[in-house]
C-alpha cells in the first residue's frame, strides 16, 4: 500500500505561484439544457470526466449556462430516473468562470465560497477548459492531473 510520502515527485509550489492555465484540463464537453441526464451520464462515462458544461443550445453562439457534476448526477438519480430529468434542472448555475492567468489561490477561493468542485476556464469570453479540485490537489503535490 502506498503512503502519501511514497508518491512525492516534485517540491510543492505555492497556490499563489501556480496559474490555472498550467493545470486545467483543456477542452470543454458540453450539452444543451434539454439534454437528458442519462445522456449526460453517458458523456461522462465515455470521456471519463466528472463534469459537463451546460449551454443554451441550439444557437450559433451558445452561451454558458451551468455545470452538471458527477455528484449532481448521483443526487438526481437518487430522486428519479435520469431519462426523466434534464441537464438544465440539475446544473449548478450560473457556471463559475475563471481565467487561465488567475492563480490556483483564486480558483480554490471560488470553489470553497461556492461549494463547487469545477470551474470553467475562459479566455476572451470563450471556454477553453475546466479546472477541478483534483487538478489543484495534483498541482500541490507537484504533479499534473491525469
Amino acid at each position: 500500500m502506498k503512503t502519501a510520502t511514497d508518491s512525492r515527485e516534485a517540491p510543492a509550489r505555492s497556490m499563489r505561484s501556480i496559474r490555472v492555465g498550467e493545470v486545467m484540463h483543456e477542452g470543454v464537453l458540453t450539452c444543451g439544457r434539454d439534454e437528458s441526464l442519462a445522456g449526460v451520464a453517458q458523456l461522462m462515462a465515455d470521456h471519463r470526466v466528472h463534469s459537463i458544461v451546460v449551454t443554451d443550445e441550439p444557437s450559433e453562439t451558445p452561451s454558458l449556462w451551468g455545470v452538471v457534476s458527477d455528484l449532481d448526477l448521483v443526487a438526481a438519480a437518487s430522486v428519479r430516473d435520469l431519462e426523466e430529468q434534464v441537464a438544465g434542472a440539475a446544473a449548478a448555475t450560473p457556471a463559475l468562470l475563471i481565467a487561465p492567468e488567475d492563480t490556483l489561490q483564486r480558483a480554490a477561493q471560488l470553489m470553497v465560497e461556492h461549494a463547487l468542485a469545477h470551474l470553467v476556464v475562459v479566455r476572451a469570453e470563450r471556454p477553453v477548459g475546466v479546472i477541478s479540485t483534483l487538478d489543484i490537489a495534483a498541482a500541490l503535490a507537484g504533479r499534473t492531473a491525469a
